[in-house]
């Protein structure tokens, strides 16, 4: 085996590698986000965030939006009534 084949094979290597990671980091992105910021549902956006690992990225951009939105609590002041700003 020559340095050229060597080569190639390590570039090969690291390119599979590089791209296994980034696809966990994405897969792990939604349900981190809703995890720091306290969702409410965060442990639903991170199997989401993973489901779409194995649908091809499909419902990916829903999951990370999902990870952002909050639901409204209800105002301590009025039960029985939506939180108003």
């Amino acid at each position: 085996m020559s340095f050229i084949d060597l080569f190639a094979w390590i570039v090969l290597i690291v390119l599979v590698a590089s791209t296994v990671a980034v696809l966990i980091f994405l897969a792990m992105l939604p349900g981190s986000i809703a995890r720091r910021r306290n969702h409410p549902w965060a442990e639903a956006v991170n199997i989401a965030g993973w489901v779409t690992l194995f649908l091809g990225f499909a419902l990916w951009p829903i999951a990370l939006v999902w990870a952002y939105v909050d639901v409204p609590r209800p105002n301590a002041s009025r039960p029985g009534e939506v939180g108003q700003p």
